[in-house]
């Protein structure tokens, strides 16, 4: 557990925030390294099915996830105002839900994902390989959320050092089983999914042999755990915008991949591809972005808005350099990343246009979600919410779909960058109002 209310504030944000980079990243590996397997091992058609499968397991998980947040929003503040009994109460509500949500989406997922990649317009040749894929990701839910839980858990007191260690563990046993069960075994693309199944149950067991040797006062214990409903309904009123603007996002990830399914797998791969590469590249500013959240939460749950000014001011500099940095890469080299995943001519080109595209914008996402992720860790996310909602909604897919009516799949890439300067400019207008910082749990006064 660390205390963020003292100390210098860069070195604090640096270091809370390079654990979880670096956790993020072998995060991620799970599923680039599915695609870089696939890619080349079973296909660019089994590429394309397991990209296509995403946004609808992200539809899915986001709503739980999302309440998760709020969990983790109220943990940093009572950590931080030294409410251990409130603090107790919010970690086994957070066990209960997670698990009951867990099967929830199991079976949810299992029912409807047929009908859903139907719907998503996906192409005939891929929708096999994508159902199964699904299906056994579905399967092993309880592990996917097991393992949130106990990371959000201990990142809302500061650790972001332990969850590293598990998924490291977790990445490197997914990558050797990956090479097993597809290579040697030839299960294709069930083998990937397989692989990414017992790993995060792997992930989930350190996770829980660590709380429970280690720390006391996070054991979990099945026949004591207690589920509060009103720190519940709190989580909820926290969490459950940032959850409805997940989902919200993942439909409109849904629409605009109906959009790219329409130009074919060769076009689906070379964004699959693309996004891959994408999301490495953002890791930074989404891990400080969580970072300043937990800081905010801290230091706002102690009364020091001193603090979670400079903080922001710090943590948007660091952010927005590396952004600009990573664009002057990928604009160099995406060429050979997008190759990585496969040897197609044509994949490869469609993957660089898109990353050329966005990435000269990363600075703009930067700025946006630092921003916003002081406002999160205030507890204010229904703002966020709807700006996010309007971006996507009003700008992003109506773009997306006229700009491909003139431009091909261009422009779908070229909806993006426009939908997130149009969102950094609502979320700076809203931040300088100040009223995010009436919703710190612990009664924080604005005018301090």
């Amino acid at each position: 557990m660390k205390d963020l209310t003292n100390g210098n504030e860069a070195s604090l944000i640096v270091r809370f925030a390079i654990p979880m980079l670096l956790g993020n990243v072998f995060q991620q590996l799970y599923n680039t390294v599915d695609s870089v397997i696939v890619g080349n091992v079973v296909g660019k058609e089994a590429l394309a099915a397991v990209g296509a499968s995403f946004p609808i397991l992200f539809l899915l998980i986001s709503l739980v996830l999302g309440v998760t947040m709020g969990a983790t929003i109220l943990i940093s503040q009572y950590f931080g105002a030294k409410d251990y009994e409130k603090l107790r109460r919010t970690i086994d509500t957070t066990y209960v839900f997670l698990f009951i949500g867990s099967i929830v989406i199991s079976v949810l997922g299992i029912l409807f994902s047929g009908t859903i990649l139907r719907a998503m317009n996906t192409p005939a040749d891929i929708i096999g390989q994508a159902q199964t894929y699904l299906n056994i990701i579905f399967g092993g839910m309880v592990m996917l959320f097991g393992y949130n839980a106990i990371s959000a858990i201990l990142r809302g007191l500061g650790d972001s050092k332990t969850p590293l260690y598990f998924i490291i563990i977790a990445t490197l046993l997914n990558i050797v089983l990956d090479l097993i069960f597809v290579i040697v075994f030839k299960w294709g693309i069930a083998g990937v999914a397989w692989a990414t199944v017992i790993s995060q149950g792997v992930s989930f067991l350190f996770g829980v042999l660590y709380l429970n040797k280690n720390h006391d006062f996070l054991k979990i214990r099945l026949n004591s755990l207690k589920f509060d409903r009103d720190i519940f309904v709190r989580s909820l009123r926290i969490g459950l915008p940032t959850g409805v603007q997940q989902m919200l996002f993942s439909f409109g990830m849904m629409a605009l991949q109906f959009l790219v399914n329409g130009f074919g797998t060769d076009t689906v791969a070379g964004f699959i591809a693309a996004t891959r590469v994408d999301s490495f590249a953002t890791m930074p500013i989404f891990s400080f972005g969580a970072a300043i959240s937990a800081f905010a939460g801290q230091n706002l749950g102690a009364g020091k808005m001193d603090r979670v000014s400079k903080g922001h001011r710090i943590t948007i500099f660091i952010s927005v350099t590396l952004a600009l940095v990573t664009a002057f890469l990928i604009f160099f080299f995406g060429n050979s990343l997008i190759r990585l995943f496969n040897s197609d001519a044509e994949v490869i080109r469609i993957g660089t246009e898109y990353l050329k595209t966005v990435s000269a914008f990363y600075a703009v996402v930067a700025w946006m979600f630092i921003t916003t992720g002081v406002m999160r860790g205030a507890g204010d996310t229904f703002v966020p919410m709807i700006i996010s909602i309007l971006s996507l909604w009003l700008i992003r897919i109506p773009l997306a779909a006229i700009f491909s009516m003139f431009f091909g799949a261009n422009g779908i890439w070229w909806s993006i960058p426009v939908a997130w300067s149009s969102g950094l400019l609502m979320t700076l207008l809203y931040y300088r109002t100040g009223k995010w910082k009436s919703k710190v749990a612990t009664g924080f006064e604005p005018g301090k």
